[in-house]
């Protein structure tokens, strides 16, 4: 029995201590709406959308300016494709960041060297752009990019300039599997 009153005594102190101290108050309060936050969450299974559809990979071709500019996200696939010191890169995957409403949607379906190179995500040409007027420093930012988008993206093809011949990666493609199947022969 004295136990008893000995424990009730020691809770009522305690509970008396608590509540004639605004800091006690104030840690008694968070700790309960802590644990509230924790019970009411465990509770709830968060519905994941589905991942989104997987395009087909492109076939490897070479692009025009006004090619490319079909590839900027608000076609019916989605697609986006950025091009990148010559090189067209399939950016589809990072379509938050390159398609519509995203914060470099000036990049997609252009050629985004000269914006990179200078980090001025509104720097797009609507003409083919050499790029021979950037500085040195201008260039290795570039090329920095350029491995970063190498790392991360698809090789769709190469940007063209004006007046060049487009490619047949049909024939190479052939030619480098036939070689393969020779060389496995011999």
């Amino acid at each position: 029995m004295a136990e008893e009153t000995l424990k009730s005594g020691l809770l009522t102190n305690l509970f008396f201590e608590i509540i004639q101290s605004p800091v006690y108050i104030a840690l008694v309060s968070l700790v309960v709406f802590l644990v509230y936050k924790i019970i009411k969450s465990r509770g709830n299974d968060f519905a994941v959308p589905p991942p989104a559809p997987q395009l087909p990979k492109l076939k490897k071709r070479d692009f025009t300016l006004k090619e490319l500019t079909q590839y900027d996200g608000t076609q019916e696939d989605g697609r986006v494709l950025v091009a990148v010191n010559g090189t067209v890169y399939d950016v589809t995957k990072g379509k938050r960041f390159y398609g519509p409403g995203g914060p470099y949607e000036a990049f997609g379906g252009r050629d985004a060297s000269r914006g990179l190179a200078t980090a001025d995500v509104s720097a797009s040409a609507e003409e083919y752009d050499d790029l021979s007027d950037l500085s040195a420093m201008d260039m290795d930012s570039l090329r920095d990019w350029e491995s970063q988008f190498q790392e991360r993206y698809d090789v769709v093809g190469r940007l063209l300039k004006p007046g060049e011949k487009p490619t047949n990666y049909s024939d190479e493609e052939d030619s480098s599997s036939s070689t393969a199947k020779k060389s496995k022969d011999a």
